[in-house]
């Protein structure tokens, strides 16, 4: 699907007052993932691959990039010819969901009014995220906030926010057996960590099922085995590698192999 050309407008000034704008800036730039912004659209970019051109599968499999990447990527790593080999009857979305719609604090309301609103109204049964590092962060954003709009998400060596607050968490002994509270945590991380927390406490409450990936060394990796921990065992999808696309590959296609986001009712 063609992107609406637009004049782009600048991201929101940070706040001095812990925003989520100097919250990601921060702790993106500690683990040394922190590009230069870039500017925003009136409406987010996008690529539209359909499984049959000019029609409309049931299933829609949102692709949110990391940091550093775009659309485009999805398209030159392998991520949708490897959907096509497989003749799975999905499209994919692949945004360029940039750090910009994140430090504007944008990401969760042009995910629902650009993207995920429209998708439901087009007649989409099912709407799955599936987000690498930066991307699976926003995965998670959203899925927090609109938990009753996706039906399923698969986060692949996700950024999850701060250090400071998955290591405490970790000290604790797990999501299970931490008390929700970390002095000084970022607010939105920690709301994010909480809700995490919720669905470990409670995981035959409604709510979409989540799969994750990383490799066996990527940076974020012991934040992501803290969510591991808590998911059924199947759901969780771990390959040798860092933080590059070549585990990322090999994630992608053990998920696809699973197709999850066939099952009936994977939104309960």
């Amino acid at each position: 699907m063609p992107a609406l050309a637009s004049p782009a407008a600048l991201p929101a000034p940070c706040s001095r007052r812990a925003s989520l704008c100097a919250a990601l800036a921060g702790a993106l730039a500690l683990a040394g993932c922190m590009p230069p912004i870039r500017p925003l659209s009136a409406r987010m970019d996008r690529v539209l691959e359909p499984a049959v051109p000019g029609q409309r599968a049931d299933t829609l499999l949102v692709l949110l990039p990391g940091a550093y990447d775009t659309p485009q990527d999805f398209q030159h790593q392998g991520f949708v010819q490897a959907v096509r080999q497989r003749q799975l009857p999905v499209d994919l979305l692949l945004l360029d969901a940039h750090t910009g719609y994140y430090t504007a604090q944008q990401i969760t309301d042009r995910l629902l009014h650009e993207v995920v609103a429209p998708a439901r109204a087009q007649g989409y049964a099912r709407i799955w995220l599936v987000g690498i590092s930066l991307g699976g962060y926003g995965a998670l954003l959203f899925a927090q906030q609109h938990p009753q709009l996706v039906d399923g998400l698969f986060v692949i060596a996700a950024f999850l926010g701060r250090r400071d607050l998955p290591a405490a968490i970790g000290l604790a002994g797990g999501l299970r057996a931490w008390d929700g509270q970390l002095d000084g945590a970022d607010a939105h991380d920690l709301a994010l960590w909480r809700w995490l927390r919720e669905r470990a406490l409670a995981p035959n409450a409604p709510q979409p099922p989540l799969w994750i990936g990383y490799g066996d060394s990527d940076r974020f990796v012991a934040s992501n085995r803290l969510i591991a921990a808590t998911l059924p065992p199947a759901q969780v999808l771990v390959t040798d590698g860092s933080h590059t696309w070549a585990p990322w590959q090999r994630l992608w296609g053990e998920f696809l192999d699973r197709h999850p986001f066939h099952t009936p009712g994977a939104n309960s």
